[in-house]
């Protein structure tokens, strides 16, 4: 009797994720996973005819930030749209849980501006927090990863509070349980509030209990410009001392007289991992990275909390000391702004001042006629949560991270509200650039290599062991897509544009983009790693 399949796939050229070349052949799904691969002769209820088209493992994006963005916007269509079908979250130190709803300050750190008015927490807990992703029904998977950020603002608040030993004990419980409750690993982010008041021990002795689960150290380390290369030997030497996974993130050298230090930085990952460490990175295809306007100032001004930064950046003789402080290298903080410039500085999103979004602290100075140090303090001043795109990177140094064996590809995005803002274009058109500008048109590297960097790589690097290949028994993760027409159309002063070429993308089994239109299926999952990487939906 002839088989027959819930999907099958026909004549496909198919890049199976190892790295290894492409070939043709057809693909069976049943009840979610992928049951066969070669010259399939039988039908199945649903028939995808892929002649010209590539068939690939569903994008995993390896950095990402839809903690709760996910639960607003289920269908999570600027990432459908790329192929993406798994999302990392809780990056950059950064996570939804565990949250304590008498923290107005905690609440007002993890919940994007733009989505405050709809959400409300129900949550405390990490398990809880999984629950009500699982109750939103999101389109695509969930990876989460708690954050050090909110553990550390939980236990001790967010200004530059003194750790004692019971409180590092209680960071360490909390730790436990959300790698019980199923994540992937803790993040960091030590450029910001409270991660950057941290020590290197105390960080250490958290990520030894990462380390039992088998988890990862994502890091956006303490400094991506003057002082790259010791925040990187300082993830390096987390990783060594702990035993724990390390994932440098957003990998970068920002400032043009840091440029080129990448090549010391990969140079550096490589010595160490013949020592045992296990570290590798991940990168966005773009020369402009992103951030809350906050950052920008030097962490003394913040080792108070917000009410009191908020005081400070009023004051006449903080403000003539902050111009001098701003407008040279630093030695002990990364002056964002002096990499960026006050013309590569644009607002993104501002809930106070909607007219200045997509425009530069330059531009905006010169429409309002004001000293533009000036200005940013009085934005700063009315509206706290102003979030920017920053420049100060080279072209040549993403090339070099991209194509570099240890790297693989995070948007560093999130769910996005169509229209809304200027976000970076980062969050709609990543993945399908990676394949259009470093694969088709400047051949930096085979297609091969770049779709394991979106697949196999993030899948290996977290531990999940059924997904990240086209192979049978395999989870029905699969994009497919027409090489030839994949491309990002998103611009900084554009960013609300889907990818195209982007033609099929089924996650679980179930489609979710057919024929390049969403369907209203939400096939997604909270993904959860158990103690030594199994995963479970």
């Amino acid at each position: 009797m002839a088989e027959s399949f819930d999907i099958l796939i026909k004549n496909a050229t198919i890049v199976d994720g190892s790295g290894s070349p492409s070939f043709k052949g057809d693909i069976g799904i049943e009840e979610g996973k992928i049951t066969k691969v070669g010259k399939i002769g039988e039908h199945g209820e649903i028939e995808i005819d892929a002649k010209d088209l590539i068939a690939s493992p569903g994008f995993i994006d390896m950095h990402n930030h839809s903690d709760v963005a996910i639960m607003v916007n289920t269908s999570a269509s600027n990432y459908i749209t790329q192929g993406v079908t798994t999302l990392v979250t809780g990056n950059c130190g950064l996570s939804a849980a565990p949250l304590s709803k008498d923290s107005k300050e905690l609440i007002d750190l993890i919940i994007p501006p733009q989505f405050k008015e709809k959400i409300s927490i129900s949550w405390t807990s990490f398990e809880e927090y999984l629950k009500e992703i699982e109750k939103a029904k999101p389109a695509v998977n969930i990876a989460p990863l708690v954050g050090h950020n909110t553990i550390r603002g939980y236990v001790l608040g967010l200004g530059d509070n003194e750790l004692t030993s019971n409180g590092l004990n209680e960071m360490k419980e909390l730790i436990r349980e959300a790698m019980e409750a199923g994540a992937f690993g803790m993040s960091t982010g030590l450029i910001y509030d409270p991660g950057v008041f941290a020590e290197t021990e105390e960080i250490i002795e958290l990520a030894k209990v990462v380390a039992e689960y088998g988890g990862i150290y994502a890091s956006h380390i303490r400094n991506e410009s003057d002082l790259l290369i010791e925040a990187t030997l300082e993830a390096i030497k987390i990783g060594k001392e702990s035993g724990a996974r390390v994932e440098i993130s957003h990998h970068k050298a920002s400032g043009d007289r840091n440029w080129g230090l990448v090549r010391t930085t990969l140079s550096l990952m490589e010595y160490y991992r013949r020592f045992g460490v296990e570290v590798t990175c991940d990168v966005y295809p773009y020369t402009y990275a992103s951030t809350g306007l906050l950052y920008l100032f030097p962490p003394w001004t913040r080792d108070k909390g917000q009410e009191e930064f908020l005081r400070l950046i009023q004051k006449p003789e903080v403000r003539k000391k902050l111009k001098i402080e701003l407008s040279r290298p630093s030695t002990t903080w990364e002056n964002i702004l002096l990499d960026a410039g006050f013309r590569g500085t644009v607002i993104a999103h501002s809930e106070r001042f909607r007219e200045y979004e997509g425009k530069s602290l330059m531009e905006i100075s010169h429409l309002l006629q004001k000293d533009p140090y000036t200005l940013m303090f009085d934005l700063i001043a009315e509206d706290p949560h102003i979030s920017v795109i920053v420049g100060g990177m080279s072209e040549e140094d993403v090339e070099f991270v991209i194509s570099h064996r240890l790297s693989m590809i995070g948007s560093d995005g999130l769910v996005q509200e169509f229209g809304v803002g200027y976000p970076h274009p980062r969050s709609y058109g990543t993945f399908p650039r990676v394949i259009a500008e470093y694969v088709r048109k400047k051949k930096l590297l085979p297609l091969e290599a770049a779709i394991k960097k979106m697949t196999y790589l993030p899948a290996w690097k977290l531990g999940l062991q059924d997904r990240g290949l086209i192979k049978e028994g395999f989870v029905a993760d699969i994009v497919l897509f027409d090489f030839w027409t994949v491309e990002d159309t998103a611009t900084f002063m554009n960013p609300h544009s889907y990818a195209e070429g982007i033609k099929y993308v089924i996650i679980n089994g179930e489609v979710a983009l057919e024929n390049g239109k969403l369907t209203k299926n939400k096939p997604g999952r909270v993904l959860r790693r158990w103690c030594y990487g199994n995963s479970a939906g």
